[in-house]
């Protein structure tokens, strides 16, 4: 049986919690009176009055349950205030403070206080770096086209002038990025843009964007500027090409002279100073030498000087063995008509072209065949003829 059915309805079911309190009643509790007694306790949690008060009851409820909202309101009013009032600035930002429209101060990171519905807080982030890229296709001084990739990398540098400043200081940006990279292109060569004066070209544009931004009062500044790809028009990328390969063919065979420079020259100064030195030694050699000879010639001055005729002798006698010893013929003097002749052999020999004594023993037949015996005995034999003859032909 249901709880609301009649007659079958007891006070331990009622869901309302109301059933000895109703009597009969078998609806469900009212909510206005429900209300009542929310505002009621309400009203007594603030100081109030109970509703039920005298003659005057409706009013003096009605009166505490205005009263009561009004409380509410006024708790709630005071909540949202208190969490307006408070902010949080991170460590990457900084908060702009403004006050009735103008700008009051700058916050740092932590736990700050505004003034609600007065104050207006923007907060910006600092510390992050920021892409830009910008893309285009201008003239060069030498008036070719080229196209230039380009891509900015730049941050927060002043809260306060990022906010206030410029409108939008990520389109000045933008702006100022195009007009610093055409005024630097257009000073620029195509050659130069093409090939090795893009690094430079790109500090030139940070450069000059830095001083636009700065002109401007965006709060930016610039921390890279890359550019990324230049390249001429598509009708002549081809022949473009074909000059770059060859400007490549160059640097390398330049690269391979100097490598063989480097090696040639250190050898050939080695070479030179090797000459310097053996020179200033054969200098010295010499002057060295010339000392000594004068130093000999000097004592032998001396000595001279003490036995002109001894000395003499002797310098003849050295001269006569310096001389004689230079030669292949021995000379012997003798007291009597005839000068006797002495053939050295072994010179003979050497000079008839027959294998001597030292060739001999190196050859593999160190003997001497019977043929060899008989030439050589003919050729001393006419040797011997002929100093007679010419010994008679002095005689005569």
């Amino acid at each position: 049986m249901a709880w609301n059915e009649p007659g079958g309805n007891r006070n331990d079911n009622d869901p309302w919690g109301t059933g000895g309190r109703r009597g009969n009643d078998q609806g469900p509790p009212d909510l206005d009176e429900a209300l009542k007694k929310g505002l009621d306790r309400l009203n007594k949690m603030l100081g109030g009055k109970g509703g039920k008060s005298g003659g005057n009851g409706g009013s003096s409820e009605s009166g505490g349950g205005f009263g009561a909202i009004l409380a509410l309101v006024g708790i709630l009013l005071v909540g949202y205030i208190l969490f307006q009032s408070f902010y949080t600035v991170d460590e990457q930002e900084r908060a702009v403070v403004l006050r009735f429209g103008e700008y009051h101060k700058t916050e740092n990171p932590g736990l700050r206080f505004k003034v609600p519905l007065i104050d207006d807080v923007t907060k910006v982030r600092v510390t992050n770096v920021r892409n830009a890229e910008s893309r285009g296709q201008m003239l060069t001084q030498d008036e070719n086209l080229v196209t230039v990739d380009l891509q900015v990398q730049y941050r927060v540098a002043s809260a306060r002038d990022y906010v206030l400043n410029v409108r939008d200081s990520n389109q000045a940006l933008a702006f100022a990025t195009d007009s610093a990279l055409r005024h630097e292109v257009g000073s620029s060569l195509l050659d130069e843009v093409l090939t090795e004066g893009r690094a430079e070209l790109a500090v030139r544009v940070e450069q000059r964007l830095q001083r636009f931004l700065e002109d401007y009062g965006t709060g930016l500044e610039i921390v890279r500027v890359n550019v990324e790809s230049t390249q001429p028009p598509a009708p002549v990328q081809d022949s473009f090409r074909e000059v770059q390969r060859a400007r490549e063919d160059e640097q390398r065979l330049k690269e391979e002279a100097e490598t063989y420079r480097n090696k040639v020259v250190p050898e050939a100064r080695g070479r030179a100073q090797r000459m310097v030195e053996e020179a200033l030694a054969y200098k010295e050699e010499v002057i060295e030498r010339a000392n000594g000879e004068t130093s000999r010639f000097l004592e032998m001055l001396a000595v001279y000087q003490l036995a002109p005729k001894v000395t003499r002798d002797r310098m003849y006698l050295q001269a006569i063995e310096n001389v004689m010893s230079n030669t292949s013929k021995i000379l012997v003097d003798t007291q009597g008509s005839n000068n006797m002749m002495y053939l050295p052999l072994d010179r003979l020999v050497g000079r008839s072209g027959l294998p001597s004594r030292n060739e001999d023993s190196q050859s593999p037949h160190p003997t001497m065949t019977e043929n060899d015996i008989r030439v050589l005995t003919d050729r001393v034999i006419q040797e011997i003829q002929g100093r007679q003859g010419n010994s008679v032909r002095r005689g005569r």
